[in-house]
């Protein structure tokens, strides 16, 4: 073979080789498109909450305690009543206050009755205008004997100050009492205020009136509503933080005092970019999308995130409204991928489904 051939065939080879390199592989070799379902970003109604981490207290609460020295002669209640203000709880006179009220009473109208007496014959000049002045000073002091012993009296006998529900009770009949001595508490539930504590930094965004949810660990899914009623006039300089007070009306008595509820404070509605939160992939401190391009590939967006509430995120940057991204099968897409998207059954559809 002369070396003009040798050099003719080496050409052709090469040829051959750089053209089934450049070919493009079989259908068979690429990946098929991958399924997903998509969705518009869309731009909805959205209000921005402040989370904080609140404890109940009773509307009014106190602590029923002695306030004299005396054996407890009825106890009129039992664990857990509810009672009503001006209830007797508990009762502390004996016989010989009843009778020093009584006596007390007796010799004020027998004063009242001699200063009506004199009273006409001093406007016959019968007697004097200063004996009448006696008998008036005589009937005063005999009332003011008789309010001093109804108020000790009074002091023997303890009462509800308000409506509400009583907690364990702490004395029994016979037991010897001195002023301080506990008798029960008593808490009115049928409204509850909440405390909590905000950081500073939302201080410009706090307001009476702006509406709460409350959620308790002892109700799971239940959520108790209400509203703001003072933001304090201080900021803690140890935590930077504002205590804030709500109250929440509570006619099951569900909460109790002391309880922790977890807080959310609702700003006003304003215009938000909203997408599904399971369309967002989350890695590290970064956040993005795969936004779907106009021949059905996917380009993978960063995107910066806001609030979020059940389902559903704000998106502040990357995406602008009427952008379609992937919703379901983000696991299975890389950069450039195609896809295909399939519709989400109706309800109706995917009912029957489940039922066959």
């Amino acid at each position: 073979m002369t070396p003009s051939l040798r050099l003719l065939l080496l050409l052709l080879t090469a040829l051959l080789v750089l053209a089934g390199c450049s070919a493009e592989p079989p259908a068979a070799n690429r990946a098929p498109p991958a399924t997903v379902t998509t969705t518009a970003v869309a731009s909805k109604p959205w209000s921005d909450a402040i989370e904080a981490l609140g404890t109940a207290r009773a509307n009014e609460s106190v602590m029923l305690t002695a306030k004299v020295t005396e054996t407890v002669v009825r106890v009129n209640f039992e664990d857990g009543d509810l009672v009503e203000a001006g209830d007797v709880l508990v009762d502390l006179s004996g016989r010989v206050e009843t009778a020093g009220l009584a006596e007390a009473a007796a010799a004020f109208r027998e004063t009242q009755k001699q200063f009506q007496r004199q009273e006409q014959l001093t406007a016959q000049k019968l007697i004097p205008a200063s004996q009448l002045d006696t008998q008036r000073a005589a009937m005063d002091t005999a009332r003011a004997r008789l309010d001093a012993t109804r108020a000790r009296l009074a002091d023997r006998v303890i009462t509800a100050p308000f409506a509400g529900v009583l907690g364990f009770r702490q004395v029994s009949p016979g037991t010897l009492v001195t002023p301080g001595t506990t008798i029960a508490s008593l808490d009115d539930v049928s409204l509850m205020k909440l405390d909590f504590a905000v950081p500073e930094a939302y201080l410009a965004a706090l307001s009476s009136g702006q509406a709460i949810t409350a959620l308790s660990s002892a109700y799971p899914g239940r959520e108790f509503t209400g509203r703001v009623t003072t933001v304090d006039s201080r900021i803690d300089p140890n935590t930077r933080a504002v205590k804030v007070r709500a109250e929440v009306p509570n006619p099951d008595r569900l909460l109790r005092p002391g309880m922790l509820l977890t807080l959310r404070v609702f700003q006003p509605e304003r215009q938000a970019l909203v997408v599904p939160e399971i369309s967002v992939i989350q890695v590290a401190q970064s956040a993005h999308v795969f936004r779907v391009l106009p021949d059905d590939t996917v380009e993978q967006v960063g995107v910066k995130l806001g609030q979020r509430r059940r389902g559903e995120v704000e998106v502040i940057e990357g995406l602008s409204a009427g952008d379609r991204i992937v919703v379901d099968g983000t696991v299975k897409l890389r950069q450039g991928a195609s896809i295909v998207e399939v519709a989400k059954p109706a309800p109706e559809t995917a009912a029957v489904a489940e039922g066959a």
